[in-house]
This record gives structure tokens, sequence and C-alpha cells, in this order.
């Protein structure tokens, strides 16, 4: 919320709502409010925007539907190749909530870039409707059974 918006004329506000664009560009998923606590406008947006931000940051997102995101995803960009092979992501599940966080699992995830992952995010932000909650990804590679840790012993 930015508040005293009443005080200030129409090419002070333009310039205010573009430095707070550019300066605050990390956090794209909030909503921005200019408000007036003297005169009470933009408070019931506000708190609106509020309540969604509460309801986006608990929401639990199932399996199945994170999954098909995903994948739906994925089919519209794959993730860049990264040696000899593509990162493959298999499914996604929710590991947490407040703030939500998507755990996808696959193989060679180490691949996976930093313009990807924000791909994703998107996605999944627009696909759930997560608008004013941060949302994480992680990615986690299942161990091979068949790989031993340690190295047979010479005797």
């Amino acid at each position: 919320a930015v508040n005293k918006w009443d005080g200030i004329d129409a090419y002070v506000k333009e310039r205010a709502r573009v430095e707070i664009a550019q300066k605050l560009r990390f956090l794209d998923f909030a909503n921005v409010h200019p408000i007036s606590a003297k005169k009470g406008f933009g408070i019931k947006e506000l708190f609106k925007d509020v309540d969604k931000a509460y309801q986006a940051a608990m929401a639990k997102l199932s399996t199945p539907k994170l999954t098909r995101a995903m994948i739906d995803a994925v089919a519209h960009q794959q993730p860049k190749r990264v040696a000899k092979g593509r990162p493959k992501l298999r499914y996604a599940h929710q590991g947490g909530m407040n703030p939500p966080i998507v755990i996808i699992q696959g193989s060679a995830l180490h691949g996976i870039t930093d313009s990807y992952k924000r791909y994703l995010e998107g996605r999944f932000r627009e696909i759930f409707e997560l608008r004013g909650t941060p949302l994480r990804i992680e990615f986690r590679t299942a161990a091979n059974p068949y790989v031993k840790d340690e190295k047979p012993r010479r005797k």
C-alpha cells in the first residue's frame, strides 16, 4: 500500500508508479495499492486483496492438478538441454503452505535454469490463481538405488 496518495498531482503519481514497479520488480506477485488513510479511499480494495493473498497462501493444491499443470507447462516449453540430456520433470506435489511450496520430482534437475524456474512459477500462479503470495518451487531428484555409495575396498 502506498499512503498519502491524495496529496500529490498526476505527474508525481505516475512517476511513483514507475519507480515502485522498477524498484520492487522482485515483488511482481503482489499488487500495489494507492490509498489515503485520511480520506479512506483504497482501503476496501486493500483488504480485499489481503484476503485473497491469505487464501492463495493457504491454498491446498492437489498432486494430480499440479502434475497436469507441470506437464502442460513442459509441453508448451521444455527445459534447456544439459550436457547429453534434458531434465525430466516427472510429477509435482505440494510441500507446504504459507507460502505455497511446490516440489517437483524428476531426473537431471540440476540443469534447470533460473529462467525456467520463473517460467514454471508464472504458469502455476496463472493456473492456480496465486496472486499476492510468494511461491517457492523446489526440485528433488530421486536417488538411484543401484548406485553404490562406496567404492569396493582393496585388500
